[in-house]
């Protein structure tokens, strides 16, 4: 689900977040709450390539964190090398993205 993220389009972003979501990106991004995620570019442009590694989960209930190394590349961008967090809420209809942190790797 996570993967999709950076590979879906932005459709599919939008159906799995949450309505209030919060993102946090590097600068000159910074935090993203609302509208703004759609229309920043680097949440709206999907990535044609994602590898992620070191993934670890933590989960207590209805919420999940998960946390990794990204390394992904899209056309004519240089790649991004980060460590990501995101935290998901189960709700009725499934799990929802609630959060979404990216620190660069490098």
């Amino acid at each position: 689900m996570e993967e999709r993220f950076w590979t879906g389009g932005a459709d599919s972003a939008r159906q799995m977040t949450a309505s209030g979501a919060i993102f946090v990106f590097p600068y000159p991004a910074g935090i993203l709450r609302g509208d703004a995620l759609w229309r920043e570019k680097d949440v709206a442009q999907r990535w044609r390539s994602v590898v992620m590694s070191e993934r670890t989960l933590t989960r207590t209930g209805d919420v999940a964190v998960l946390a990794y190394r990204v390394s992904a590349e899209r056309g004519g961008d240089p790649s991004c090398e980060a460590l990501c967090t995101s935290t998901y809420l189960k709700d009725d209809t499934g799990w929802l993205r609630l959060t979404h942190q990216q620190t660069p790797a490098l």
